[in-house]
């Protein structure tokens, strides 16, 4: 099949032992990013297998009706960026493997390791060293603090550990369901949305986003923080109502924040106004960025190029195509 792999920044795919499954296609790698409709539609015309690294582009039906010879979409977890429906209605198979059941470590790796560098200003301190002014200031302890986890899925409960470990005290807010197995976890539960807000050192969001939890974080939920607080977010930016983060930001709370996503990526204006304060971390939306993660989803996706290849799509977000999907090669 003629393989087109989107928006693989370091041409890194090439470099995974997993590659090697793509032996046998036609494999066209982009390092560049395009959102452009008339640009992606005349780079992907021949297209017959296209991957996707999570929600780096959106495709939708404009696009769509010009790939006359797509006849598979393959990629891993949620697809908020796909049209399923036009997918289904132009028989365009897409197979989407949601691995229930297994975390990202690395987004909970990046999670704490924001926590611990805005907590302990490791950038601030990194600049002063390096500028030859030795050290900046105080930081901060995470032991008896606490730490604050909105959203009790896959990640969150590994985020919780890392607190525990840290001689945290976790609380939770989340949705009913949630809740309620956190406190079957035998962790705390916050009495209220607004107690917890208010109460937290440090908060951070690991919810997906759907249209229940698109602006789940108020303007007005931030102001409640404290001004030591320090909100983290690798989740997703749209969790957050737009603009609410500058706003609290620079009326001081929360204090800070470190955050991995934005409203509109790639971000790469350093006058961003989220991005130019100095009272936020930011990283490039690195939180399933490690060879490790990428070993492992990458091998998924290229399993349902070759299971679509052989005639037995796997992990299909669209069932209903099946019945009229577009012939294999």
């Amino acid at each position: 099949m003629r393989v087109t792999i989107l928006d693989d920044y370091f041409d890194t795919l090439r470099t995974l032992t997993c590659f090697d499954k793509l032996a046998g296609h036609d494999v066209t790698v982009w390092t560049d990013h395009l959102q452009d409709v008339d640009a992606l539609a005349d780079r992907l015309h021949d297209t017959e297998a296209l991957v996707l690294i999570r929600e780096r582009t959106e495709i939708r039906a404009p696009l769509l009706a010009r790939l006359p010879n797509l006849r598979l979409i393959s990629q891993r977890s949620v697809y908020p960026h796909i049209d399923i429906d036009a997918c289904t209605e132009l028989g365009i198979v897409v197979s989407s493997d949601l691995h229930f059941g297994s975390p990202s470590y690395a987004t909970a790796e990046l999670t704490w390791a924001l926590i611990l560098a805005a907590m302990r200003h490791i950038p601030q301190q990194v600049a002063s060293t390096k500028a030859g002014r030795w050290q900046s200031g105080l930081g901060r302890s995470l032991v008896s603090k606490t730490l604050g986890i909105y959203g009790y899925g896959r990640i969150g409960q590994v985020v919780a550990s890392y607190g525990t470990a840290f001689g945290m005290n976790v609380v939770i807010w989340a949705s009913d369901a949630s809740r309620e197995r956190a406190a079957a976890d035998g962790v705390a539960v916050a009495s209220s949305r607004e107690a917890f807000f208010e109460m937290c050192d440090v908060l951070t969001l690991h919810m997906r986003l759907v249209d229940a939890t698109r602006g789940i974080v108020t303007a007005a939920d931030l102001a409640r923080m404290q001004p030591s607080s320090v909100l983290v977010n690798t989740s997703r930016a749209g969790l957050i109502e737009p603009g609410a983060l500058v706003v609290a930001l620079l009326a001081g709370r929360p204090g800070s924040a470190a955050v991995d996503v934005y409203e509109d990526e790639p971000v790469t204006d350093p006058n961003d106004p989220l991005v130019r304060l100095d009272k936020l971390i930011s990283t490039p939306h690195i939180g399933y960025v490690t060879f490790e993660e990428w070993e492992g989803q990458f091998s998924v996706v290229f399993d349902q190029i070759n299971a679509y290849a052989a005639g037995s799509p796997t992990s299909v977000a669209n069932p209903d195509v099946l019945g009229h999907a577009r012939p294999s090669p």
